[in-house]
């Protein structure tokens, strides 16, 4: 586990080496051992979330998030952003619980340091109570993805808190019900998320928001071979994977679980069209572990890969795909990516881009507390380390095959 100490040299290093990852201070990152790149991505976990939940712990990230004036717009929720897109990639690893392993120890710390923050930014007496609906919109989106970590740590998020702190939580998810669903799109599955989250944790549920989003999807917005249309509309970019697959499927598996009609056959379609896009996703990682940035919310960095990493969490990848591949190829992604100059500031907020700091991907909406939600694209921590999917033999990543020279089965469309 690391201390204190080897914290701060940790962070004198990068900002010295200009703000890139270079792993956990001590560590040797060794190819092809799947514990070593498990090791290297816990690590990369607790860097990127380390401060987010240490000041919101303290009631403190009001204060020390940075809000540059490039995002002065995005200031009233930039603070929700960072904290609830943190729990979200997180929250699968806590719910691992603490062990007697240096992992598991550390993870012990950030259960305590989750939970509090949890607690502060749901009560409303706290100095980082949350903007759950004050200003339109944009606390649709992280109350989504607050219902998303509660849905994936109950047991370490929800199920210690007291009554007082778990009314406080469902009311802070209920104010989302006030907010007007202005986009027609993938916005829709934020509203059915936070209804399903409260339906499994507190029976409380409105289903039109649920049935609106699976019927949507399934039936309207469905464009083949794995692709689901942003709404309507079809887009190039990564939204199939940032929320549209694993936000649907967590809904779905919600609905099946709760016996709604229908949803055990929404579920099998659903599961059926991910395990397509997760196979055109790892098609997608290079040899050299870079990727096509292309469309919008570049700057989300390795959440392009979220559904993959969710897939093999939650449903098991597709039998065409190897365990020790996908990992690899998902963990050279999250080191190209970490290891860019300046992908952090002096104080170790994330900085906007994809590959370092790279202004020039700003969206209107993006705030540096959006940027957290590059930890969706490691919720394959949650599987424990003696899983196969970290224990099978290591193996190249289909195009590190092809542009090698080996004969590879033809890739198939689904439909």
């Amino acid at each position: 586990m690391l201390t204190r100490l080897l914290q701060n040299a940790l962070l004198v290093a990068f900002i010295m080496a200009g703000g890139g990852y270079s792993g956990p201070a001590g560590a040797q990152y060794v190819e092809n051992s799947g514990a070593a790149e498990r090791a290297y991505l816990v690590g990369v976990l607790i860097h990127i979330a380390r401060p987010v939940l240490e000041a919101t712990s303290r009631g403190e990230l009001h204060k020390l998030l940075p809000t540059h004036e490039w995002e002065k717009p995005r200031a009233a929720w930039t603070h929700y952003e960072a904290f609830a897109r943190t729990l979200a990639g997180i929250a699968p690893w806590l719910e691992l619980g603490p062990d007697d392993t240096s992992e598991g120890r550390e993870r012990a710390q950030f259960i305590e340091l989750a939970r509090q923050a949890l607690i502060n930014a749901t009560d409303p007496a706290s100095p980082d109570y949350m903007n759950f609906g004050q200003v339109p919109d944009q606390p649709l989106v992280e109350s989504a993805y607050l219902a998303s970590a509660l849905l994936a740590a109950p047991t370490q998020l929800w199920e210690p808190l007291t009554k007082e702190q778990r009314k406080n939580v469902a009311d802070a998810l209920r104010v989302s019900r006030t907010v007007p669903l202005t986009h027609d799109n993938n916005w829709v599955l934020f509203p059915a998320l936070i209804e399903s989250a409260l339906w499994k944790l507190t029976g409380d549920v409105q289903f039109a928001a649920i049935e609106r989003a699976v019927w949507l999807f399934e039936n309207e917005w469905y464009l083949g071979d794995g692709i689901y249309g942003d709404g309507a509309e079809f887009h190039a970019d990564y939204y199939n994977s940032y929320v549209i697959h694993p936000m649907l499927l967590q809904v779905l598996k919600v609905a099946k679980e709760k016996g709604h009609p229908g949803a055990e056959k929404s579920l099998r379609i659903a599961l059926e069209r991910a395990g397509r896009y997760a196979t055109i996703l790892e098609r997608l990682i290079a040899p050299d572990g870079s990727f096509p940035v292309m469309g919008r919310s570049s700057a989300y960095r390795f959440a392009a890969f979220y559904h993959l990493a969710y897939m093999a969490l939650a449903w098991g990848l597709p039998k065409t795909l190897e365990p020790g591949a996908v990992r690899a190829g998902i963990t050279a992604v999250v080191r190209r990516i970490m290891e860019a100059p300046r992908t952090f500031d002096e104080g170790g907020w994330l900085q906007l881009g994809a590959v370092g700091h790279q202004p020039g991907l700003q969206e209107p909406y993006n705030a540096t507390g959006s940027l957290y939600v590059a930890l969706t694209g490691l919720v394959h921590l949650g599987l424990p380390p003696d899983d196969p999917f970290w224990t099978a033999p290591d193996a190249p990543w289909t195009q590190k095959r092809i542009w090698a020279g080996e004969d590879v089965p033809r890739d198939t469309s689904l439909d």
